[in-house]
């Protein structure tokens, strides 16, 4: 269900008490404040409704990703893995940078593959996600994306969802392996059950879906 966060009612409110007597103003787009409406809002204005909305849809109960007999879990349970990393078996001597780096260079020559590496960190209410894929004989792929007013874990799943989309589209790719340190969001993919982050997961799961049945060999890593 569509959420309203304090910015947005706030300027609500600040519109209506600013309209002309007979006149209600409904919109919650930033851009249709007057220049006095504007001074009255403290601070940087953040357009939360465009941020929000447009990267975070709302979610229907009923998507078939979700039906029993049409899930993942129960279709392709053999074409999703996860391969977790030990801290006490890594090179001490290597930074993780410097891991990442061999990483890309082992998978960059492995053709039909996508290497994802996607990281997410939460600033003064900005969240940014970023997703690399790296793939042979592809230019790399760098993005950045920015939104407010949402959980860490949301902005996770969304350099993760942002990174598979990326990878899927990359013709002749078989295998796409995703590195990120938020493994129990990856997880929360595949969790058939009641959660607040079932808005990516259906997305992913959608893409995913398309993806397994395109090729019988294809396969996820995490």
């Amino acid at each position: 269900m569509p959420f309203q966060t304090p910015q947005q009612s706030y300027l609500e409110k600040s519109v209506k008490r600013l309209s002309a007597p007979k006149q209600v103003v409904y919109s919650h787009n930033i851009g249709s404040l007057t220049n006095r409406q504007r001074s009255l809002t403290k601070g940087h204005i953040i357009d939360s409704n465009i941020k929000s909305y447009e990267i975070f849809p709302s979610f229907s109960p009923l998507d078939p990703e979700f039906s029993p007999g049409h899930r993942i879990i129960d279709n392709f349970s053999n074409c999703f893995s996860f391969n977790l990393v030990n801290k006490n078996d890594k090179n001490p001597n290597k930074t993780r940078t410097q891991e990442l780096d061999d990483m890309v260079l082992h998978y960059s020559s492995v053709p039909h593959l996508a290497l994802v590496i996607t990281d997410a960190s939460i600033k003064n209410n900005i969240a940014t996600s970023i997703s690399h894929i790296h793939s042979a004989n592809q230019p790399l792929i760098k993005t950045v994306h920015h939104t407010s007013f949402v959980t860490s874990m949301e902005a996770e799943l969304f350099a993760i969802r942002y990174g598979i989309n990326q990878a899927c589209a990359i013709k002749n790719v078989s295998k796409i392996i995703i590195v990120t340190d938020s493994i129990h969001a990856a997880r929360k993919i595949f969790d058939s059950g009641s959660h607040p982050y079932q808005i990516h997961s259906a997305a992913i799961l959608s893409e995913l879906h398309t993806f397994f049945l395109s090729k019988e060999s294809n396969s996820i890593e995490f």
